[in-house]
């Protein structure tokens, strides 16, 4: 992995906008006065699970894949990804006609590998932990030649992400505040570059299941703390925080929240039946934020990044 990466700028963001148009989705924004009225706040939804393989992740995906040389390309592309960043990354492959492959823990939910496998990538499956999934992809890459995308600790991944809030930006006028789910990092990085860039008067929040918590200890500490043993439904969180990332979330984000499984529970519910919307359990930890610190979000004008909508309907938290 190259550690000697700059963190992206807005121009790189800008950038990866242009690069990226005619393979991602311009999500739509949604809004419910039921819900505006149960947070006591505006709310703007931003539907990255409307995105394509249903997440954000294809926005990095894409940018990372269509800046790689023909050299780099030949070999194909590797990652590690519980589902949502592998899912993408296969999907920008098989655009460019190159081969991908994943390393999927054995505990990732099966629609996630489904969509993986649908887009033709091979996986390589593992035992659920940073350092198996580590391990085996550097195994992986040793036995295929095939260059990293990082699903996270990549500026051009970062880069991808960040153009969510160039959108948002776009459509909703005047927000006070953007609120953001956080696990590896790479959507929060990207998103509070674009935004400080574009409007340093919002403020960036980032929302964490308290289960989860290895960005909120880190951002109070001023050190990065690994993640160890990770207990949420969110399993879209479970990875620790990017060392690239963090030192961008220490520079732009104004503060981290975790919130409580059973605030994400009630957030993807509401989601589904008041939103009508899908929304999996770590696409719903930012709406869980605004219903668990209504006092933080009370009048105020936010967005709310909804990062993804891969359920797995056999195993829902209901």
């Amino acid at each position: 992995m190259n550690t000697n990466w700059r963190s992206p700028e807005l121009a790189d963001i800008q950038a990866a906008a242009e690069r990226i148009a005619e393979h991602v989705h311009r999500t739509p924004v949604y809004t419910s006065h039921l819900l505006n009225a149960r947070s006591g706040a505006e709310l703007f939804f931003k539907c990255e699970n409307l995105q394509r393989v249903g997440a954000f992740k294809a926005r990095g995906a894409c940018n990372a894949v269509f800046s790689l040389s023909d050299d780099l390309a030949r070999g194909g592309v590797a990652t590690h990804s519980s589902g949502n960043h592998g899912a993408a990354l296969a999907m920008a492959a098989a655009a460019r006609g190159i081969s991908a492959h994943i390393v999927m823990p054995s505990s990732a939910p099966q629609v996630k590998k489904d969509a993986v496998a649908g887009y033709g990538a091979t996986i390589h499956e593992c035992e659920p932990t940073l350092a198996a999934r580590e391990s085996t992809l550097d195994r992986v890459v040793a036995d295929t030649g095939a260059h990293v995308v990082h699903p996270y600790h990549d500026p051009r991944v970062i880069a991808g992400q960040g153009t969510t809030a160039l959108e948002l930006l776009e459509q909703v006028e005047s927000l006070d505040a953007v609120v953001v789910p956080v696990g590896g990092g790479g959507l929060l990085a990207g998103v509070a570059t674009a935004v400080k860039a574009l409007n340093p008067k919002v403020e960036v929040i980032a929302a964490e299941p308290a289960g989860a918590d290895d960005a909120f200890r880190s951002f109070g500490l001023g050190r990065l703390i690994p993640q160890t043993a990770p207990n949420t439904i969110a399993d879209g969180l479970l990875t620790s925080l990017g060392e690239l990332n963090f030192d961008i979330i220490r520079k732009h984000v104004d503060t981290i929240v975790t919130v409580e499984e059973g605030s994400i529970v009630e957030a993807m519910r509401l989601q589904w039946t008041r939103l009508k919307t899908l929304v999996e359990p770590s696409g719903a930890v930012s709406f869980a934020a605004a219903l668990e610190y209504p006092e933080r979000f009370r009048g105020r004008r936010v967005g709310v990044v909804i990062s993804g909508g891969n359920v797995d309907l056999d195993r829902l938290p209901w």
